[in-house]
């Protein structure tokens, strides 16, 4: 290693000492905490079996919240991801749309959920606006980064035809980003599940409401069922995203006819 590498290494480890100290990061505080996840699993087996149909209800609810807010997100993502491209529009175009993106990805999905339990009351519509406005943000940042790297060769071959804007869109740029934009909503309906999971902290549904309710009533065994229940689904939806990739992003990109 260089003398370079070597300094750059040592800056990192004494900023990483400095800034434990200051957020109070002790390992040893980790490792006495340790036995008291046994307490939590002790109380898991004392909890009622009936809680489970509740728990398994409040987790649909959260399933359909990031469907819901996955899929409009997207819809509303693409056309502004095609408007803030640079290689699609000019400057004025594509900088306010861009600008507008940057803000709404300022907040996070909290922050946004707050904002519409303000506005529309508590329950899950809150946090469904919050969801699309979430992915809205990620969304169009993530694919109009892959419409500047479509390869301009097939779009000024098309272009040099006379084709219109929009048949330039339809017939090259969608089809050659199809495959990344299926990538992106499959990771965010992923995310969102997750993330849904915790927007209850605000009042805006899903199984994060009971997870936060019965962490504040110190009833962590019936906390942690919920949360099994959790992770369980993510499990489930990170082999389904797996699969669904498996079979469709990665054929269109290799082909399936290549022998």
């Amino acid at each position: 290693m260089t003398p370079k590498s070597n300094l750059l290494i040592g800056v990192i480890v004494v900023l990483l000492v400095i800034s434990s100290y200051n957020v109070d990061a002790n390992p040893a505080d980790f490792i006495q905490g340790l036995p008291n996840l046994g307490i939590i699993m002790d109380e898991v087996l004392l909890v009622e079996p009936d809680l489970v149909p509740t728990a398994l209800l409040s987790m649909f609810e959260t399933i359909q919240m990031a469907f819901i807010g996955t899929i409009m997100g997207v819809v509303i993502a693409l056309p502004l991801s095609l408007l803030a491209a640079r290689n699609l529009n000019s400057r004025y175009v594509y900088a306010p749309v861009r600008a507008l993106l940057a803000a709404i990805r300022t907040f996070p999905s909290i922050l946004w959920a707050i904002l519409f339990v303000i506005m529309v009351g508590l329950g899950p519509f809150a946090g469904v606006l919050a969801i699309i406005m979430y992915t809205v943000g990620f969304v169009a940042k993530l694919q109009y980064d892959v419409i500047e790297t479509i390869d301009s060769d097939p779009m000024d071959a098309v272009g040099s035809i006379g084709v219109s804007k929009w048949q330039l869109i339809r017939y090259v740029v969608i089809p050659e980003s199809a495959s990344h934009l299926l990538g992106q909503l499959l990771y965010m309906f992923d995310y969102n599940i997750r993330q849904t999971s915790i927007l209850g902290l605000v009042g805006a549904g899903g199984i994060g409401f009971y997870i936060i309710t019965y962490i504040k009533f110190f009833e962590y065994g019936k906390a942690a069922v919920f949360m099994l229940v959790v992770l369980a689904t993510v499990l489930v939806v990170d082999w389904a995203s797996i699969s669904i990739r498996d079979r469709y992003i990665v054929k269109s990109q290799h082909g399936v006819g290549a022998k």
